[in-house]
């Protein structure tokens, strides 16, 4: 298996020069945030112009990183204060207990009548499909919409990563924590349409059922929109 590297990388706030561009590499909104990471993560691995990716990142809070690579960041332009980094190795086997935390753009694929490959989909806004948006509830005030996108985020995001650990080398002894579900819009240039995604944040305990396929898919990542700070699955020992 290809050598990994988990680094953990912070913008400098030290120097006059970065200070003046402080509103633009740590904006507050948070879909600009994630553009800015998104920039700013590139810049540590993107040595050639046909570089493809080969890095997990997510942001931790504005201006840190974690990031999981097959090779060290590299920093020529002085912008962070990198930890060592350090080889990813975990010492796995059948049935260790780890927690996890996962930021994940969650999706599905829907046959289309016609079409070879099916139509991509955001799991919420999948579930959501059915239920009317613009009739109002019973309590008035908020749709129906709404309020099932309340209850549904813990069932269609846990549903959703149970399947990806059927094939992905572990197993959810209980259903995961789903702590949150946004929707991200990342602007593009005035001939493109907005990257729009939804993002979810997961927490809770797997069990691992095969190491190598396990570590294989913490390399690849999960789910989609990787390249945007989703993807990355942290783990320790749970016990």
């Amino acid at each position: 298996m290809t050598q990994l590297y988990l680094s953990r990388a912070r913008l400098r706030r030290d120097s006059q020069a970065l200070s003046a561009l402080s509103s633009l590499l740590l904006p507050h909104d948070t879909s600009a945030q994630i553009k800015s990471g998104h920039h700013l993560i590139w810049a540590l691995f993107g040595d050639t112009p046909e570089r493809n990716r080969d890095f997990l990142w997510r942001q931790e809070e504005p201006g840190s990183f974690y990031i999981l690579s097959e090779r060290p960041p590299a920093d020529p332009h002085g912008l962070f204060e990198i930890d060592a980094p350090r080889p990813f190795e975990p010492n796995l086997r059948a049935g260790d207990a780890l927690e996890f935390r996962l930021r994940a753009n969650a999706t599905i694929s829907r046959h289309i009548p016609g079409q070879k490959r099916g139509k991509r989909h955001d799991v919420i806004m999948d579930a959501l499909h059915h239920i009317p948006g613009r009739q109002p509830s019973e309590k008035g005030g908020t749709s129906l919409r709404a309020e099932a996108r309340l209850a549904l985020v813990q069932d269609a995001g846990s549903a959703w990563l149970s399947r990806q650990a059927q094939d992905r080398g572990f197993s959810l002894p209980t259903p995961p924590r789903v702590d949150s579900y946004d929707t991200v819009v990342i602007p593009r240039t005035p001939q493109q349409s907005p990257a729009t995604f939804g993002v979810m944040e997961f927490e809770g305990i797997l069990t691992v059922t095969n190491p190598e396929i396990f570590l294989t898919s913490l390399r690849s990542g999960f789910g989609r929109a990787k390249s945007f700070g989703c993807g990355l699955m942290l783990i320790r020992r749970a016990w």
